[in-house]
């Protein structure tokens, strides 16, 4: 259960990072209070820890693409920052998933 929550913490720090290198400093602070929701032992609040994960795996293959764009067009290479963003967006869809196991929703209730 600790591995499920720390996996879902880093993928919102990692995010997190990523808004404050593009200085939006409110979705900085939604994405460190968001862990918080898992203190409100609900399943309402399990669900939507969930659609945080997805919403932000959509946003790292978004910026995926925007950037293998943008290095193509200026001749850089972007094998490597394809590898390293899909990675990302690959684990923050695990640390969604894994907030779906039988586990953790026992302890959620409706």
């Amino acid at each position: 259960m600790a591995l499920r929550i720390c996996l879902f913490v880093t993928a919102a720090l990692i995010l997190g990072a990523h808004f404050l290198r593009t200085g939006n400093l409110p979705l900085v602070a939604l994405c460190v209070a968001a862990p918080l929701l898992f203190l409100h032992r609900r399943r309402h609040s399990l669900m939507l820890l969930q659609f945080m994960a997805y919403g932000a795996a959509a946003t790292w293959i978004v910026v995926a693409v925007q950037l293998v764009t943008l290095r193509q067009r200026t001749g850089q290479p972007w094998t490597v920052a394809a590898i390293i963003l899909g990675s990302v967006a690959l684990f923050t869809i695990l640390a969604g998933l894994l907030l779906n196991s039988r586990a953790i929703r026992e302890r959620y209730p409706d």
